[in-house]
C-alpha cells in the first residue's frame, strides 16, 4: 500500500480553508447536547427567536419586561437551541481498497480526514468506523479541533486487510449507532455478495447518507492488452484473459453499468451518490463538488 505516513493526508493551507467550512443535513436532528448547530426546538439559548403569550407557569425570568411596559401584556420570549450533528464516517479498508496507481485507500482516508476535521472544527460530534470483513476499527466520538491529531493519527495507521462485507459492516454499525446523523460511506463497493443489503441499513433511523464511490483509473478505464493473469486481492483468485479492444469495451460496458445501477439504487433510497476516481484532486472533490452537493457549505 501507499505509505500515507510519509506525508501528512492534509497541508496546513488546506486546513485553514476547511476551517471556514461546515457540515450540512437536509435535515435537521436532536442533539445532547448545546453545540454550535441549530435547530427550530424551541429552548433556552442566546439567539432569539419569537414571542408567545405568557401562560401561567410559564418562567417568569424570560418575560420580555419592555413589552409590558408599552403594551401591558406578558409576552414570553423563545429561542432558537442550539444542538450538535452527529457525522459518522465510514471508510472501507478491506483488501480491494489497497490498489490503483493512486492509492484508493490513501484518496479515502483524505477524504475522511478533510470531512471530519470541518466537524471537529465546528463541534459537531464524529466517528469514524474502519470496516472490512476481518471486522471494524473506530475513532470514538469526539468534539473540537483538539481531537484533530488523534483523528489523523487513526487513519493514517488503517491497513488494507481482510475481503469486502458490506452487509455484515453496515448492520453491525447501523445496530451500533442510534444516533441520527450524517453517513458518509467511502468505499470501491466491490463486493461479491452485493451493495444493496448493506447499503439499506445506513438508512435505517433517518440518516442523511452519502455513499462516496472511489475507484482507481484502472479499474474504469483499463489500457493494459496481451494475456494476463488476473488476481484477485481479497481472494487470491486467478483468472487468464486475454485483454483484446473488444473485450475492454465489454468491459467498460459492464462497469458503467454497475455505476448506473448504484447510482439508481441510491436515488431511489433517498441516499446521495458520487462516483469518485482516486486519481481526483480530493481538495477540489472537497471544496467545489460536495459543495455543490450539499454535504458542505
Amino acid at each position: 500500500m501507499a505509505d500515507s505516513k510519509s506525508t501528512p493526508l492534509l497541508d496546513t493551507d488546506f486546513m485553514h480553508r476547511l476551517e471556514r467550512l461546515e457540515l450540512f443535513s437536509r435535515r435537521i436532528f436532536r442533539g445532547q447536547m448545546r453545540g454550535e448547530r441549530r435547530s427550530p426546538r424551541k429552548g433556552v439559548s442566546i439567539e432569539f427567536a419569537d414571542y408567545r403569550d405568557y401562560v401561567r407557569g410559564d418562567d417568569l425570568r424570560f418575560i420580555d419586561w419592555n413589552i409590558y411596559g408599552r403594551l401591558e401584556r406578558l409576552f414570553l420570549k423563545l429561542f432558537l437551541e442550539e444542538q450538535d450533528l452527529f457525522f459518522y464516517v465510514l471508510i472501507d479498508v478491506s483488501q480491494s481498497m489497497d490498489w490503483g496507481e493512486h492509492n484508493k485507500l490513501l484518496y479515502a482516508k483524505r477524504i475522511a480526514a478533510s470531512l471530519a476535521y470541518i466537524g471537529l472544527c465546528n463541534l459537531d460530534r464524529v466517528k469514524v468506523v474502519a470496516f472490512s470483513a476481518a471486522g471494524a476499527s473506530e475513532f470514538s466520538p469526539q468534539r473540537g479541533r483538539g481531537s484533530a491529531w488523534r483523528l489523523f493519527d487513526f487513519l493514517n495507521n488503517l491497513q488494507a486487510n481482510g475481503q469486502t462485507s458490506l452487509l455484515s459492516s453496515c448492520r453491525h454499525f447501523a445496530l451500533q449507532n442510534r444516533r441520527r446523523g450524517i453517513v458518509t460511506l467511502i468505499s470501491d463497493l466491490l463486493d461479491p455478495q452485493g451493495y444493496e443489503e448493506g447499503l439499506k441499513f445506513l438508512t435505517h433511523g433517518n440518516n442523511d447518507v452519502y455513499v462516496l464511490h472511489t475507484m482507481a483509473d484502472e479499474e474504469l478505464q483499463p489500457t493494459v492488452r496481451g494475456h494476463l493473469d488476473l488476481v484477485d486481492l481479497e481472494t487470491q483468485d486467478h483468472t487468464e484473459i486475454t485483454a483484446s479492444a473488444q473485450l475492454l469495451q465489454i468491459y467498460q460496458r459492464t462497469v458503467n453499468a454497475f455505476c448506473s445501477e448504484i447510482k439508481q439504487f441510491a436515488a431511489r433510497y433517498n441516499m446521495n451518490y458520487m462516483l469518485t476516481a482516486s486519481s481526483s484532486d480530493f481538495e477540489h472533490l472537497i471544496l467545489t463538488i460536495l459543495r455543490a452537493r450539499g454535504l458542505v457549505k
